[in-house]
């Protein structure tokens, strides 16, 4: 029975989370049973297992979800210059958004006639010439030519005839459509010209001005010829309002006409009777 009595004993120590003492290092036997009793001092809290009513940490952002798109790239906004502003310009004029130029500067008027071609088509009103935005100007028309582009001048002068390098000479090039005013070889100023229809076309050679008429209206058409300079007949240099306005949608009925007014007024004073006009191709 005693030993039945020590092996309940036993078993209660080990359900209790006691434990059964062996004899010390002298021999002496210990209490049998050792409980220990719970710490004062509580344990902290602990979060549950399963999250209970604990706050959970912010979760993770969803890297599933699509990012925003990005906008389209810009090529030209307003300040940009050269030969893609020019074609940007000759479009615009195709499909009537723009009725100046092309000057190959993309100014004010180029940005408002942007704002209103992507306006009209859904598209932001930025004024500013994107990917999409000139992907569907390119849709829409064709590719301008070199006339189309420098419509209203601003190109550039070819090499001068061999035979302007010596002297005074109003050397004009219908190739490049531009006039030079040449001393001794030097070019002293380049503007744009436009020449005689198929009909009535400007004379080529080698000719020297012989009549200078500052504000003559021709008694043939009717038509004012500021700062005429005559060099073949009744053919001359002279400003054109319509070529101002038009461009090369026009033509003279044989004259040799400039736009810029200022340009040929300057050069009007400068041109003597006598000095030498050459027209070349």
């Amino acid at each position: 029975m005693g030993r039945a009595f020590v092996a309940g004993l036993a078993v209660l120590a080990a359900l209790t989370g006691c434990t059964v003492q062996t004899p010390d290092g002298e021999g002496k036997r210990r209490s049998p049973v050792h409980i220990e009793l719970p710490s004062e001092t509580p344990a902290p809290d602990r979060t549950p297992a399963g999250g209970g009513d604990t706050p959970s940490a912010t979760p993770a952002p969803d890297d599933d979800k699509p990012a925003a798109p990005a906008p389209p790239r810009v090529l030209w906004s307003r300040g940009d210059t050269g030969r893609d502003v020019r074609e940007l310009q000759a479009r615009l004029r195709q499909v009537a958004w723009l009725f100046e130029g092309p000057t190959g500067t993309y100014g004010e008027q180029t940005e408002r006639a942007v704002s209103g071609f992507q306006g009209k088509r859904g598209l932001p009103r930025t004024g500013k010439t994107d990917a999409v935005t000139w992907q569907r100007l390119v849709r829409m028309t064709r590719e301008p030519g070199r006339w189309d582009l420098y419509l209203m001048g601003g190109q550039q002068a070819d090499p001068p005839d061999a035979r302007c390098r010596t002297g005074r000479v109003l050397c004009i090039d219908k190739t490049s459509r531009t006039l030079r005013w040449m001393i001794d070889g030097r070019t002293v100023s380049t503007m744009a010209v436009r020449f005689g229809s198929q009909g009535t076309p400007t004379r080529e050679g080698v000719f020297s001005v012989y009549w200078k008429s500052r504000d003559h209206v021709s008694t043939l058409y009717d038509s004012p010829m500021p700062y005429a300079m005559f060099f073949s007949g009744g053919q001359a240099v002279h400003f054109s309002a319509d070529f101002a306005a038009r461009g090369y949608a026009g033509g003279s009925h044989g004259c040799v006409n400039v736009r810029d007014e200022p340009a040929i007024a300057e050069l009007y004073a400068q041109v003597r009777n006598g000095d030498r006009v050459v027209v070349s191709w």
